[in-house]
């Protein structure tokens, strides 16, 4: 087994469509569609740009679990993640970029006891 990479990579690609508001985005050999909201007079049809932002950070929770319990020799069956946010754009501390005011990640876990599982999101917040 080879040692893994200290540095990795990525490259994703975003470009207009013909509708305005939607983006066609592709990451290595995938391709999807991300909308802007409605709120924004976008259509608002598929995923906006922060649910898949919550997404990713979501599925990487989900994904870093699953690692940290196979290298730790712990069971689990099964990860479950829940991420919810708000932005109050009356409640930002600064006028020239958006922040979320909240962010909460909720994980549940099954196959393992409740200590393990403790201890799992315990090192998944560490990483």
């Amino acid at each position: 087994m080879t040692a893994p990479q200290p540095i990795r990579e990525y490259e994703v690609r975003a470009r207009s469509t013909d509708v305005f508001g939607r983006v066609l985005c592709n990451a290595r050999d995938h391709h999807f569609i991300i909308d802007g909201p409605v709120q924004n007079g976008c259509p608002g049809e598929e995923v906006t740009p922060p649910e898949a932002y919550l997404a990713g950070v979501a599925s990487c929770g989900v994904e870093l679990l699953q690692v940290i319990a196979k290298a730790d020799g712990v069971p689990l069956r099964h990860v479950a993640a829940t991420l919810t946010a708000t932005v109050d754009r009356g409640n930002q501390p600064r006028t020239d970029f958006t922040i979320f005011n909240s962010v909460q990640l909720r994980f549940v876990l099954s196959g393992t006891d409740a200590a393990r599982a403790a201890a799992l999101v315990e090192g998944f917040k560490r990483r």
